[in-house]
Parts: C-alpha cells; structure tokens; sequence
C-alpha cells in the first residue's frame, strides 16, 4: 500500500475498541485528553495520505535494542519480537514507520524525566525505528522489560509493555499503543490495559509466545500484528 492506493473511506471506529479516557489513577492522560468533544470534518488528501518518502525524515534500521554495540549485551531475557502492520482490510501496509520504545529489564526508562531508584543498564537505551517490508512485517532484537510502580498516592504496578508507534498510509491511521506479555498476572491489575472496554479488543493487545522449536533456545519468540482501523483494529494506549 502506498499513497496511491490508500482506502477512500475510513470507517468510525467500533464501539469498546478505545480506551476509556482520562484514566484514574494515571495522571498522563489527563494531560494528554481533550477536554471537549472532537469535531467532526470530512476526510481530505490531508487526512488520507502521508508525507512522501518519510523514511528519509525518520531514519529507519535501529533494529536490534538488545546488543547495538557487538559484545555488548543488554541485561535481561532476550527476546526477538515480530509481526504484521495491516489495514482495516486485512492488507498489509507496506513501507509504514514502526518505532518501539521500553524500560530495561528493571523497568526503568532511558530517559531523564524517570529517576526511580532502579538501575539503568548502560548497555540499553530502549528504543529502535523500522520499516515494514512488502508483506507488512516488522521485527525488533531486544530484552523483555520489568514492571514498574506508577507514582501515585494509591500506587498501582505497569506490567511489562513494550509501546509502538506506527505511521501508516495516512494521518488517519497513525497509531499509538501498547504491547502485552499473557500470562502476566499485573495485566488483570493495569488500569491503561482495562480502560478498554471490549475483552477482544484487549486481547488484541497482548502478545502471542511462539513455541521454543520454533525461536530456539537463545531467546523468546513473540508475535504481535498491528491493524490499523477497523472492526478488528489495535486499541490505541496512551
């Protein structure tokens, strides 16, 4: 897909795929929220098509967040992380933007605004930007991140997520979300991953475990499709 054959249309999205915002307990969205209403315009070439040749603006190749330096390796389980970015029509969305960003395996961000008393790993700055190929596929090298306290009066834990921001055939199907490890039991306490209201719909953001005959034994092997819109669409999370 490109900016020529970008869909004419764009469907409301469903009720129960967004998140219920702003979310208690998680002073962020607050900040990040509408207060009023959106207003509603018809979609023009503004909203249906995407600057040209953007990959020459944003960089792409930063692939492999878990040893960018060769012999230097993050702290952590190593895992390599995959999947599709489709549209709304189950194609494949070639040439999208996919950028990834996580805590270390203490949970801690790379960045100054988090000054948890958790250690940073020099070895790990948790973020990396790739382009989707012809079929849609994208995949990141990293290291499974650690949960981390939200800090609030009445603290609650982040699970382990990885957070993804695509840039597809349009402005329309930019997306920022979140990914999700099953089996993890803060996911039933995370209150970004229960403000959406429909289970499916949560569902779609957790990741699938690919079986170790399928990645070896080096690392874990994860799968997580991306679609943008549409009745089976990823929720967007702040």
């Amino acid at each position: 897909m490109n900016h020529e054959t970008v869909p004419d249309r764009f469907d409301p999205w469903p009720p129960g795929i967004q998140p219920d915002v702003p979310i208690a307990g998680y002073p962020n969205t607050w900040t990040h929220t509408p207060s009023q209403p959106l207003i509603r315009r018809p979609a023009t070439r503004t909203e249906a098509t995407f600057p040209l040749r953007l990959h020459r603006k944003l960089p792409c190749g930063e692939a492999n967040l878990a040893e960018p330096i060769p012999g230097r390796p993050a702290i952590g389980q190593l895992m390599h992380l995959a999947g599709r970015v489709l549209d709304e029509d189950g194609r494949p969305v070639r040439g999208a933007v996919v950028e990834l960003w996580q805590a270390n395996a203490s949970g801690r961000y790379f960045n100054p605004i988090d000054q948890r008393a958790a250690p940073l790993d020099p070895n790990f700055v948790g973020n990396g930007r790739v382009r989707t190929d012809e079929e849609g596929r994208y995949a990141f090298f990293t290291i499974k991140p650690g949960a981390y306290p939200v800090p609030v009066k009445e603290t609650w834990w982040r699970p382990p997520h990885v957070h993804f921001s695509v840039i597809g055939p349009s402005s329309l199907s930019r997306l920022v979300t979140q990914m999700y490890f099953a089996g993890d039991p803060l996911n039933a306490l995370d209150r970004i991953l229960q403000s959406v209201p429909d289970e499916a719909a949560r569902q779609r953001l957790i990741a699938r475990d690919l079986p170790p005959a399928e990645v070896g034994d080096q690392w874990l092997g994860f799968t997580f499709d991306i679609v943008l819109r549409g009745r089976h669409a990823t929720p967007s999370a702040p």
